[in-house]
């Protein structure tokens, strides 16, 4: 299978390079991802500077390219520049922090995989909950590899790619798989102000709410240290409201107001 794989932590970052090593024994992968990090920037691209790319050889030999752009601009360089023949499938990761409830809306690592769904291709991304203990890329790599030929020979449905989160615990002691929907959390309503030498007012995001009491939701199943796995639409209209509005009886004949 060919594999586009990508992230928002850099090229070089622990997570995206346990995750090569892992899948290039079975697999043809193609590591494109931004030359630094670019968490928290969501879906945005690169308009008003140009983007360079630089192959950048690996201590084993391997080529990865690195991008100066955002992760969504990783994927449209790769499908439209870089790769000859379309990849079977798009993976984003591995995330070092969890990427759940309304987070993915911020989320460079979310971004990257809806711009490939965007575009027709089988894409996931995959998170871990950060904590104190070491992070267990290794094993999380190899759930990803065995997750890839079953998601492969199922399809989803167009415009749907996975989001994957893990606790922050090694993997072989998770509980198990939750299928689940995506929380009302937000990033953070708190922030940490200080004060600079020059006597200036500057922030930080300070703590990040968590709704733990919501069931069959991917912060939940975090919580309570299952992997998380939520199917998200790129399509996000509520075609719901949109039947009640087609009900309004709407007029163009607007009236000029004289000017007061």
């Amino acid at each position: 299978m060919k594999i586009l794989l990508t992230n928002d932590d850099g090229y070089n970052a622990p997570g995206i390079l346990t995750l090569y090593n892992t899948l290039t024994l079975h697999h043809e992968v193609i590591l494109i991802a931004p030359d630094r990090e670019k968490s928290a920037v969501g879906h945005g691209i690169t308009l008003n500077e140009p983007m360079r790319i630089e192959t950048i050889r690996l201590p084993d030999g391997d080529e990865v390219y690195a991008i100066t752009g955002t992760p969504a601009d990783c994927i449209k360089l790769g499908l439209f520049e870089l790769c000859a023949t379309p990849p079977d499938l798009v993976i984003s990761g591995i995330n070092p922090g969890s990427n759940t409830g309304v987070n993915i809306n911020y989320s460079g690592t979310v971004a990257a995989a809806r711009e490939a769904a965007f575009n027709g291709i089988l894409s996931m991304a995959v998170s871990i909950f950060r904590t104190k203990n070491t992070i267990d890329f290794q094993g999380m790599s190899q759930f990803v590899a065995q997750l890839v030929n079953k998601i492969h020979d199922y399809r989803l449905p167009s415009g749907t790619f996975l989001n994957i989160n893990a606790p922050g615990i090694p993997v072989d002691q998770v509980k198990g798989i939750k299928i689940t929907g995506q929380a009302s959390n937000n990033l953070s309503k708190h922030f940490d102000k200080r004060i600079d030498p020059k006597n200036r007012a500057y922030y930080w995001y300070s703590n990040i709410d968590q709704v733990r009491g919501e069931a069959d939701t991917d912060v939940k199943a975090l919580s309570q240290n299952y992997i998380s796995i939520s199917p998200i639409q790129c399509d996000i209209t509520d075609y719901k409201t949109m039947k009640e509005l087609e009900k309004f009886e709407f007029s163009t004949d607007f009236k000029k107001r004289d000017p007061q």
